[in-house]
C-alpha cells in the first residue's frame, strides 16, 4: 500500500471541518429552562488543559489535469492523533482573548493514497515531526490564531501548518452566541464567508439549538479547576447543524480576485453539511466532549484566460472527529 500526502487541492481544506468541534470555554452555574446564560470564552493564566483529538477523514475523487498523470490518485485515508496541552499564558486584552502555549505532546498520523510523489513528505512524518514540540499564539476574539511563533520551524507544509491552526478556531467558537445568553430550547442562527477557498460567495451557515443539561463525563476537569465539592458536575448540550452553499446567483461568477489577477478563471460548485453536539460544563466553563460529521462535495474546474487549458477537481470528502478533554495529572506521590 502507497502511503502518501496527495490530493493537495483537497487536503488543503480538511481543516474546515475541525473548526466547529474544537474547545470552546463557557460561564454559567446553571441552565434551568427559562433561564439564561452567558457562553463565552473565559480562561485563567496559568491554568492548564488537555485536549485529546481524534479524526479520520476519507476523500475520493479525481483531478484531471492537461497532460495525463498515471499516478493521480482517486482515493486518500488520513486518521490523526493528538494530545493537545494548552497553557494559559496571558491576556493581550483588545487584540485577543488569550495568550497560549500548546504543546503537542502526542502527535501521530496514520495515511494511505492510491496516489504517489515522492517529493512531497509524508503526513505521517509530518505529525510525528511535530510531537514533543510547542508553539505560542494569540486566540483573537473572532476565533481566529493570530501572532503565530514557532510553527514555521516546525511543519514545513503549508497545507499541515493551515489546519493545525485550524483546530484553535474553536477554542472561542461560542464567542458568536447571542450576546444576551441562552436558554433551554433556544434556536439561533449565524452565517460568515468561507475564508480562502478556490470559489468565491461561498458561506458557512450554522443553526444551534441549547438542547439539554446532563451529568459530564468523569474527565470534566481541568488542572486549574476542581471539581464541585458535592453532587455531579452538569454540563449544557449544544447541537449545531451547519452547510456550505454559495451567495447570490448560481450564475454568478466565482472567480476570486487573486485568481483573475493572475489570468485564472473558475466555475463550478462546492458544499457541504454536517453537525456537531458538544457538552460544555457548567461549573468549569469548559468543553469536555464534541462530536463532529461532515461531507463536503467539490466539483470546480480552473482555466486558464490565455491558453483555455484548465485542470478539474472531483471529490468527495467526508470527515468524523471527536474531541474530549483529558483528565487533570494525577499528582506525583510524595517520599
Amino acid at each position: 500500500m502507497r502511503r502518501n500526502r496527495n490530493f493537495p487541492a483537497r487536503t488543503k481544506w480538511l481543516g474546515l471541518a475541525l473548526c466547529a468541534c474544537v474547545p470552546t470555554a463557557a460561564i454559567g452555574l446553571s441552565a434551568a429552562p427559562g433561564k439564561r446564560i452567558r457562553l463565552a470564552p473565559k480562561f485563567v493564566r496559568g491554568e492548564t488543559l488537555r485536549y485529546r483529538v481524534e479524526s479520520r477523514t476519507t476523500t475520493t475523487g479525481k483531478t484531471t489535469t492537461p497532460i495525463l498523470n498515471p499516478e493521480g490518485g482517486t482515493r486518500a485515508n488520513l486518521l490523526i492523533h493528538l494530545l493537545v496541552r494548552l497553557d494559559v499564558l496571558d491576556f493581550p486584552g483588545h487584540s485577543g482573548l488569550a495568550r497560549l502555549r500548546a504543546t503537542y505532546e502526542k502527535s501521530s498520523a496514520e495515511s494511505d493514497s492510491d496516489a504517489f510523489d515522492p517529493a512531497q513528505p509524508s503526513l505521517a512524518d509530518e505529525y510525528a515531526h511535530l510531537q514533543g514540540r510547542s508553539i505560542e499564539l494569540t486566540l483573537g476574539t473572532g476565533a481566529q490564531a493570530t501572532d503565530v511563533q514557532g510553527l514555521s520551524e516546525v511543519l514545513a507544509d503549508q497545507s499541515t501548518a493551515q489546519s493545525v491552526l485550524t483546530w484553535f478556531g474553536g477554542v472561542a467558537a461560542s464567542s458568536g452566541f447571542p450576546s444576551g445568553g441562552i436558554e433551554i430550547g433556544q434556536r439561533w442562527k449565524s452565517e460568515r464567508p468561507v475564508e480562502g477557498a478556490p470559489l468565491v460567495g461561498l458561506a458557512w451557515r450554522v443553526e444551534s439549538t441549547y438542547l439539554r443539561d446532563e451529568p459530564c463525563a468523569p474527565s470534566a476537569n481541568s488542572s486549574a479547576s476542581p471539581p464541585p465539592a458535592s453532587g455531579t458536575e452538569s454540563c449544557a448540550v449544544i447541537l449545531s447543524r451547519f452547510e456550505i452553499s454559495r451567495r447570490g446567483a448560481a450564475s454568478s461568477d466565482v472567480t476570486p480576485e487573486d485568481y483573475r489577477r493572475n489570468g485564472l478563471r473558475v466555475s463550478g460548485t462546492w458544499t457541504g453539511s454536517g453537525e456537531v453536539l458538544d457538552s460544555i460544563s457548567l461549573s468549569t466553563g469548559l468543553l469536555v466532549r464534541s462530536t463532529q460529521t461532515f461531507d463536503q462535495q467539490m466539483d470546480y474546474r480552473i482555466t486558464s484566460a490565455s491558453t483555455g487549458s484548465s485542470v478539474r477537481n472531483q471529490s468527495h470528502v467526508q470527515t468524523q472527529s471527536e474531541v474530549t478533554l483529558a483528565p487533570a495529572a494525577s499528582p506525583a506521590p510524595s517520599s
